[in-house]
């Protein structure tokens, strides 16, 4: 009996000391007081129910299990995912961590991952219950498409209505994918008027005429790629034009993943109830059509894409499109007045393909010319390399290859949107020879 009751006893003890070991560290780190404010600002956003994270980070009871895998993915800073050189520009939407955060969650999970008191905590991210960041004023759903299980799939294109019966200008895009991200590379979407004539919902493939035609015909909107955050252009009171009745086209690239599934991307849209003081343009400067690159080739320079500015405009983000050899961009800016500025360097990873914000636009006066070059690495030291034998070049396909640099701006509204806003350099490299297709309400590029 006085051994049974020494046990019950001990028993106690330890689970009382399993319980200051949670409460308390070693290090004094606690996830209340020190790491949920880290996971907050910097990991929460793709690491909540419905995002592109695989596990939730929201609470103590979500991170904990996760702690030792946290510790190494940030100290070898594979995550957060962030990829622009530190070197070159400062950017609002860095989520790298600083190395003050690094060393806190790593104390954090060497003692133990201990959880502190729940009064030491911030006060909770208020994350929309239905995934959105931007609360869309309205929501444009593209067509449901049957994935198969295997195979390579064609570029596709489908029509929509975008369900405005008003000309209506929006101040912001988010670009959702399906209920599974790992099916779509990419999708962009293109604006483009309704005929009489126009079919919804029937999905055309990239070699065949029609849909891809007409949407070579129309500005970008913009594209969803993973790591992608929302296009915003309130901050900069700027809009976009989406005249009334209109059609949207939807580019889906998609992959497989050993099982059939259905998805259908979406896209919401803040609206203004007046027009803004500026107007925002998507714009595209190249696609690296010369790419010819060779087996084993472990540093191909790529024929740089150039484009000059034919207007005054300020550069709000910056960001680059490319494949599995793709290794590091560096974007260039050369003003009219002979001064020379790098505001983005990035290393590739083709699973993050990131819109760079600069903490300040960039203010590019007419006659400014945008560059972008780009390093390939097509040897047996790119981890992401299907296939170091082969030669590569400039396709729709992910084993193909792309140098395709885009660029949100802003410029006045004074000026007439049927007006390009730039053109191919006149110095040698560029290959991309059909720069704008003006719109009544907009002058972008395709």
């Amino acid at each position: 009996m006085r051994s049974n009751l020494s046990l019950l006893l001990l028993g106690a003890a330890l689970a009382m000391g399993a319980d200051t070991a949670a409460s308390n560290s070693g290090s004094g780190v606690t996830f209340y007081k020190d790491v949920q404010p880290i996971l907050e600002k910097n990991c929460q956003v793709c690491h909540r129910p419905g995002q592109i994270g695989p596990m939730s980070l929201l609470t103590y009871d979500d991170a904990r299990p996760w702690a030792k895998a946290i510790k190494a993915a940030v100290a070898s800073r594979k995550m957060p995912p962030w990829f622009a050189d530190a070197k070159f520009g400062h950017f609002s939407n860095d989520r790298s961590l600083k190395q003050a955060d690094i060393e806190t969650i790593s104390k954090w999970a060497d003692a133990g991952a201990a959880k502190g008191d729940e009064k030491d905590a911030p006060a909770p991210a208020t994350w929309p219950a239905d995934g959105w960041r931007i609360k869309p004023d309205h929501i444009i759903k593209g067509g449901m498409y049957q994935v198969p299980k295997s195979g390579v799939l064609p570029w596709t294109y489908v029509r929509v209505p975008t369900g405005f019966k008003e000309d209506t200008w929006v101040t912001s895009m988010e670009m959702r994918p399906g209920a599974n991200p790992a099916l779509i590379h990419h999708y962009c979407v293109m604006v483009v008027p309704h005929t009489d004539d126009a079919t919804y919902n029937v999905f055309s493939p990239s070699g065949m005429l029609g849909q891809r035609a007409e949407a070579g015909n129309a500005p970008f909107e913009g594209c969803y790629e993973k790591g992608q955050e929302e296009f915003d252009y309130r901050p900069l009171k700027a809009g976009r034009l989406i005249p009334a009745n209109s059609d949207m086209i939807f580019q889906m690239h998609y992959t497989t993943d050993g099982k059939e599934q259905v998805d259908q991307p979406q896209i919401g849209f803040t609206v203004a109830k007046e027009p803004p003081e500026n107007r925002y343009v998507f714009i595209v400067v190249g696609a690296g059509l010369q790419l010819n690159i060779k087996p084993n080739e472990a540093k191909y320079q790529a024929p740089a894409q150039e484009a000059e500015l034919l207007q005054d405009v300020k550069i709000i983000w910056l960001q680059a499109h490319a494949h599995l050899r793709a290794k590091e961009f560096t974007f260039k800016v050369f003003y009219p007045d002979g001064r020379e500025e790098t505001p983005l360097h990035v290393f590739w990873n083709p699973s993050w393909e990131t819109v760079y914000y600069p903490t300040q636009p960039i203010i590019a006066p007419k006659g400014t010319r945008l560059y972008v070059d780009g390093i390939y690495d097509n040897s047996v030291n790119n981890p992401f390399n299907p296939d170091p034998s082969a030669w590569v070049k400039f396709g729709d396909q992910y084993v193909d290859e792309m140098l395709f640099p885009t660029f949100g701006v802003v410029l006045p509204m004074s000026v007439d949107p049927v007006q390009p806003i730039f053109r191919p350099s006149s110095r040698a490299g560029n290959d991309f020879t059909v720069i704008q297709k003006p719109t009544p309400n907009s002058a972008s590029a395709k």
